[in-house]
């Protein structure tokens, strides 16, 4: 785990990661500024790229950037497991509170809840899922969105 949360605070290395398998993200600015077992806080800026016609940022990057900050947590506890764990997006389910006009930082605390189910996929042999909490916020520390993002583990080991 350590080995892939040190792969994602490598600015270099993981902007090429988002460049060869997420290139929306990276060009819209998507950046880990943290990660950890528990916690990963991820930012999403308001720019060219990632504006709307309303003059603030995109729902679909804002979506993007709170995705992320769930699924980094899922990908260090399944980096490198015997047997292998897959992931999958399940449901997505997000809520506005306020126009994202300027750099949103969404913060997601469940790391520990998500290596608890994936312990219980790879234990049981049996697809586990978990919905994990991403809040975003502006400069202010406003609450501008938040989302609840269900993802599936399953063993392939099984």
């Amino acid at each position: 785990m350590k080995r892939f949360l040190s792969l994602v605070m490598h600015p270099f290395k993981f902007r090429i990661f988002l460049l060869q398998k997420l290139p929306a993200a990276y060009f819209s600015g998507v950046r880990v500024q943290y990660a950890d077992e528990e916690k990963c806080v991820v930012t999403i800026p308001y720019k060219w790229f990632s504006t709307n016609p309303f003059r603030s940022t995109y729902f679909a990057c804002l979506s993007m950037a709170a995705e992320m900050s769930t699924g980094v947590l899922a990908m260090a506890h399944t980096y490198q497991q015997t047997p292998a764990v897959s992931m999958l997006v399940l449901k997505v389910e997000g809520n506005f509170h306020k126009k994202a006009t300027g750099r949103t930082t969404f913060v997601c605390e469940d790391g520990k809840r998500i290596g608890q189910m994936i312990a219980e996929a790879m234990a049981s042999g049996k697809p586990t899922s978990i919905t994990a909490r991403s809040v975003g916020r502006n400069a202010e520390e406003e609450m501008v969105a938040d989302f609840a993002i269900t993802w599936s583990f399953k063993s392939k080991g099984n």
